[in-house]
């Protein structure tokens, strides 16, 4: 498998889900444990920072009315621009998908020099994106629908409408279980999604000492 930066001596696990599933919630569990966790939507807002060259291609293809007064990135303009241009959306996308590889790669291999042997790619759209090849195992944060449902409406403030729409946009939850060698149910408690995650962890670290 192609991986962005030859880090044989880490393991990359990429995490996803759905909207509400709660990846952030399971990450934090592994951020507790000292494992790094690579969070794919802030690389994508540090690729994009003043100063960078994707800001600057960014603006030389949809021009200065995307950059905000303190020289940071619109994104409620450029959404704009891009929301039903499929073209536009495309020319974004080879900015960015390369920066943000670009980063990625740099800091599997900051966190491999740093001795870790595991590092969790959290990314939500890492099947959607073409982007497997940045991992070299993927588990999948799933819940029941009723479950996900009222918990984006309860997170939202929106209407079960609102929410079913939203979770109707995206590739649904148990499509993206078949994807996962390791699928994680988030539909009950706290307690009860940590036990499952001590499982897993125990079963993925074996006898090593991480």
């Amino acid at each position: 498998m192609e991986r962005a930066v030859a880090t044989s001596e880490i393991r990359v696990i990429g995490l996803t889900g759905g909207i509400a599933a709660g990846k952030s919630s399971v990450a934090r569990f592994f951020i507790d444990k000292g494992i790094p966790v690579l969070d794919a939507d802030q690389l994508a807002r540090d690729a994009v920072l003043p100063g960078s060259a994707a800001l600057e291609q960014i603006v030389l293809c949809f021009g200065h009315g995307v950059v905000a007064h303190d020289g940071t990135l619109d994104r409620k303009k450029l959404g704009e621009l891009i929301f039903s241009d499929s073209e536009k959306r495309h020319q974004l996308e080879s900015i960015l998908h390369p920066e943000i590889r670009k980063l990625s790669g740099e800091r599997i291999a900051r966190a491999a020099a740093d001795g870790h042997k595991r590092l969790i790619y959290m990314a939500p759209l890492l099947i959607e994106a073409g982007a497997l090849d940045r991992v070299d195992d993927l588990w999948v944060v799933t819940v029941r629908p009723e479950v996900q449902l009222e918990r984006l409406m309860r997170r939202d403030g929106i209407s079960r409408e609102q929410a079913q729409r939203m979770v109707e946009s995206q590739m649904p939850l148990a499509e993206k279980e078949r994807y996962g060698s390791v699928v994680i149910d988030n539909s009950g408690t706290e307690a009860e999604t940590r036990h499952v995650l001590e499982s897993v962890w125990a079963e993925e670290t074996g006898n090593d000492h991480e």
